[in-house]
């Protein structure tokens, strides 16, 4: 019976490699055992503010983080833009144009962006928050006392979780839930958009950043983070 080479090739998948043993139900399960929920903040236009503005939301901002009496990660996420297509709208633009004057800005609109993109690179950034629940508030004494690093961990060989993922699930939800509320509310004093990112959006996010040439053309489709094969759509 002849045998699929494919089916041998793949004796692991993707995720074997990777620091983070599983997302569920939202909450991202590293190989360790440790956890942690993601929130995706959004941003401020900082240097459009007055001065005293500005000064007063760094006072808030600041008084927000002493205000903790848990650790966070603040994870600012850079990701090259393609403006490809946004030029290309106001090519369009530019030529269905009949007002002379509104043809001319356009074009020396597109002619700034094209000098821009070819000067420096544009970037997007996404700012995230990361709250970890560590292996301590599992009960496990001997834990490392180093900070969790959500997204860009060190890869570690894991012996295994040290309990289940029901039971870890359990008791970090029981821990992270409180937390999460606690932040959203400060930071929508603010006036910021906060969201918890859900199990697709979580998974989405570590397949971008592992992925950064090919995911801006993708989007995955699967929420079965241990696939050996992760189907996307381009």
């Amino acid at each position: 019976m002849p045998v699929d080479p494919l089916k041998i090739a793949i004796k692991g998948s993707t995720q074997d490699h990777l620091p983070v043993e599983d997302v569920i139900d939202n909450v991202v399960i590293l190989k360790d055992g440790a956890c942690a929920m993601v929130l995706q903040l959004s941003s401020v236009n900082f240097d459009l503010l007055s001065e005293r503005e500005q000064t007063a939301l760094v006072y808030a901002y600041g008084g927000i983080l002493n205000s903790l009496n848990f650790p966070v990660q603040i994870i600012i996420h850079s990701t090259a833009k393609d403006v490809t297509s946004y030029l290309k709208n106001l090519k369009e633009a530019e030529e269905r144009q009949l007002n002379p004057l509104v043809k001319e800005r356009i074009t020396s609109y597109r002619k700034f962006i094209e000098e821009t993109v070819k000067k420096n690179d544009v970037l997007s950034k996404s700012f995230y928050i990361a709250i970890p629940f560590s292996l301590l508030e599992l009960g496990i004494k001997s834990a490392p006392s180093q900070a969790v690093s959500l997204l860009l961990p060190n890869i570690k060989k894991s012996q295994g979780l040290p309990f289940s993922k029901e039971y870890i699930l359990e008791k970090a939800k029981a821990s992270l839930m409180p937390k999460r509320d606690h932040l959203i509310r400060l930071f929508a004093r603010l006036g910021l958009d906060i969201k918890p990112l859900n199990t697709k959006e979580l998974i989405n996010l570590f397949y971008r950043i592992y992925n950064e040439e090919v995911a801006a053309n993708e989007k995955v489709q699967t929420l079965n983070y241990n696939s050996p094969v992760v189907s996307v759509k381009k």
